[in-house]
């Protein structure tokens, strides 16, 4: 039944069509393609994830770090908030920063950058994707060869850094630190960020 039988039948508005998932379900390119789909839309294995309301701690844990990488990476590599990455036709997911190589960046039209230029993925786990962003999405970035991932946990308003490396042999990811008061580490570059810092924000 499409949404317009829909609104002929029960006599409301028409919903839009992405309400309807095409057979198989939906590809990385369609979420350029559809009109009015809502702000920071996945795709996850074919399905459309939309975004919840951010809490205060996950927004000001993502500014902290976004500051904290751009004053530290090196020249050949920027970082980019909020950006989508395809990792595969059926497999779209926007992950809260990523540090992309510089030769990446072609203007600023760009929605979504490939896999191959990602050097390392950061998630902050909200409590709506703990599931997602602990399980799923780091299996996927694994899979599509991204070599570093971290993810971020809030434990009593204190964040904690799990920094996982890839394992190029099986396509997993391994925890190579658990950081607390602050995320020092020397690979895939020099970096220190005070994490008690976001008492300041």
């Amino acid at each position: 039944m499409t949404a317009d039988a829909v609104s002929g039948e029960m006599g409301t508005p028409s919903l839009p069509d992405w309400v309807f998932p095409p057979r198989g379900g939906f590809t990385a390119e369609d979420l350029d393609r559809i009109p009015d789909l809502p702000a920071h839309t996945e795709l996850i294995d074919g399905s459309l994830i939309f975004a919840s309301p951010q809490a205060s701690f996950h927004a000001h844990l993502v500014d902290l770090l976004l500051t904290g990488l751009r004053q530290t990476v090196p020249g050949d590599l920027r970082v980019r908030r909020e950006m989508s990455v395809i990792l595969a036709p059926s497999q779209r997911p926007e992950p809260d920063i990523m540090v992309i190589k510089a030769e990446a960046v072609r203007n600023l039209t760009d929605t979504f950058y490939a896999a191959a230029d990602v050097v390392v993925i950061v998630e902050v786990v909200s409590p709506e994707s703990k599931l997602r962003d602990r399980h799923r999405k780091p299996q996927l970035y694994a899979e599509a060869g991204i070599p570093h991932f971290w993810r971020v946990e809030n434990d009593s308003d204190r964040p904690v850094v799990y920094v996982y490396a890839l394992d190029p042999a099986t396509k997993s990811y391994a925890l190579t630190g658990i950081h607390y008061e602050s995320l020092k580490l020397t690979v895939p570059f020099d970096l220190a960020i005070d994490l008690t810092e976001i008492d300041k924000l």
